[in-house]
């Protein structure tokens, strides 16, 4: 497990855009590296805020859009095309302004799709596609992302894996279907906690003081089923990028001496 690094921002404006041009800078290096990255993106107002600051950024040029596979931690189990599903509003915030390559935008199964109201198959599909494009290297079932960014709720949960609910107890499975999330919809998909820990980096955003609690329980030793953002970690980097709202109740020894 790696400790949480901690970077405070102003505010939620400054966060996404210094969130945006530091997932531009590891996108950068790990195509030099390697000729290719991997991003698993989520959804939300910190989500979606990043996106949108990355679409305004001159620097998104430096990216190799075509060379960049795109996964989600999470996504509403609606219809294709549904303004509540996260890819849906990723492709308003970034997607559709950049040249992506097709196949390497890996959205997860709609409800209107080959797996109808199966959510658990659905979920199976995805997991199946995650090890489809696993290699070697990778050690398990999932690529290693380069990147894994979480929005954290104000619960704490983060994906779609909510305090106590049976998707944040999963060891085994790499993605699940949730039922009875208590938050609209109740049906959806996510990853689980072992397809997290896959990345090389955990980003997790929080904004606003409605996750300044949240972000306290999470990062002051919560155990992982309650708070399931406490369980949310990279392999080699975890990253909390917070604004002053969100970080004003952590405890001092907590707080970053040297924030944006």
């Amino acid at each position: 497990m790696t400790p949480p690094q901690l970077v405070v921002h102003r505010d939620k404006e400054l966060m996404a855009q210094a969130a945006a041009a530091r997932l531009i800078t590891r996108i950068v290096d790990a195509q030099a590296a390697r000729g290719h990255a991997s991003v698993v993106l989520t959804g939300g107002r910190n989500g979606n805020g990043l996106l949108a600051a990355l679409a305004a950024a001159p620097a998104r040029d430096a990216v190799d859009w075509s060379r960049l596979d795109l996964w989600w931690g999470d996504e509403r189990f609606l219809p294709e095309g549904d303004p509540e599903r996260n890819v849906t509003q990723a492709r308003e915030a970034l997607l559709d302004a950049v040249p992506l390559d097709p196949a390497r935008v890996h959205a997860m199964p709609t409800l209107d799709g080959p797996y109808g109201k199966d959510v658990d198959e659905a979920a199976a599909a995805y997991a199946a596609e995650l090890a489809a494009a696993a290699g070697p290297e990778d050690h398990g079932p999932v690529p290693s992302f380069d990147v894994l960014m979480l929005g954290v709720g104000p619960d704490t949960h983060v994906a779609s894996l909510f305090p106590e609910l049976p998707a944040v107890r999963e060891t085994e499975r790499t993605v699940v279907g949730v039922h009875g999330a208590p938050k609209p919809p109740p049906v959806r998909i996510s990853l689980t906690l072992p397809a997290i820990r896959a990345a090389r980096e955990v980003w997790l955003l929080a904004a606003g003081e409605d996750k300044a609690e949240a972000a306290a329980i999470a990062l002051s030793g919560a155990g992982e089923i309650q708070a399931p953002a406490a369980g949310a970690y990279g392999r080699s980097r975890t990253l909390w990028l917070l604004d002053a709202a969100a970080a004003s109740q952590l405890p001092r020894a907590l707080y970053p001496p040297a924030s944006a």
